[in-house]
């Protein structure tokens, strides 16, 4: 009995701890103030404020759109990666597997800067397109680890099967193995989704002049404070993901009845 309250316990802490930062921006996106350390009133003017501020609207249309084409190419890219890696020599593999892991062990201010150089030495002008292929660049290895697995679990011969009841390569691929392996594709499109919204250091030094996402408009708004349109925008991102979260685990449920 005490071992069980000991472990409620311990759990119910590390979910204060995770939380109750979230709860406070939650409260204090209501707060008539713009000073979060005094409350003022209630009030829902921040809502309105961000509505009209065009700045912080073109920042989150940037950082969506990014995020959402970068995790499309990234999981084509890294499918079609994981499915060629798995096909080759032990060694061939064991070289790319390595390559692979690179990217994902350096820090981001190596590949930020990595790819700051390439496209400098390449002569490209740095903007929206720069900021959409170092988002895909850097997804790419996290779709790779996501869909291997789901490859490695494939029985051997179903493409071999599939190709001797006279379906084509490309049939045999989209009618048999894909969806066998859409549960690792979903998860690594997902994954890069998540990366790529919730990038700052990559998309710091691969932006260009006039092109903001909302992580670098946030770190612009430090050096004066952070205004608390960015607490209400932050309680709409996160009431929308809770209201996914919810949504998809309701058909979940539904499903397995």
């Amino acid at each position: 009995m005490v071992k069980k309250l000991c472990k409620a316990a311990y759990a119910g802490i590390i979910y204060v701890f995770l939380y109750l930062p979230i709860l406070v921006l939650i409260v204090y996106s209501f707060n008539d103030s713009k000073y979060r350390g005094n409350w003022s009133g209630f009030t829902l003017r921040w809502y309105q404020e961000l509505m009209r501020d065009r700045t912080i609207i073109s920042a989150l249309y940037n950082t969506f759109t990014i995020a959402i084409l970068a995790s499309l190419l990234a999981t084509v890219i890294g499918t079609a990666a994981a499915i060629g890696i798995h096909h080759m020599k032990p060694r061939a593999k064991a070289v790319f597997m390595n390559i692979t892991y690179l990217p994902v062990m350096n820090p981001d201010i190596v590949i930020g800067i990595s790819l700051l150089a390439l496209f400098v030495w390449l002569k490209f002008k740095l903007g929206y397109i720069t900021l959409l292929l170092a988002h895909v660049t850097f997804n790419i290895p996290y779709v790779i680890l996501a869909v291997l697995p789901k490859i490695y679990q494939l029985n051997p011969h179903l493409e071999e099967a599939a190709l001797d009841l006279g379906a084509t390569p490309l049939q045999a691929f989209f009618k048999v193995i894909l969806p066998e392996i859409m549960a690792g594709v979903v998860t690594g499109f997902l994954l890069a989704f998540t990366l790529s919204l919730d990038d700052f250091m990559v998309s710091f030094f691969t932006t260009g002049s006039g092109v903001n996402t909302l992580s670098i408009k946030i770190y612009s708004m430090t050096k004066l404070g952070v205004s608390p349109k960015i607490n209400a925008l932050s309680t709409i991102l996160f009431i929308g993901v809770l209201s996914l979260l919810i949504i998809l685990q309701q058909r979940a449920s539904n499903i397995k009845e």
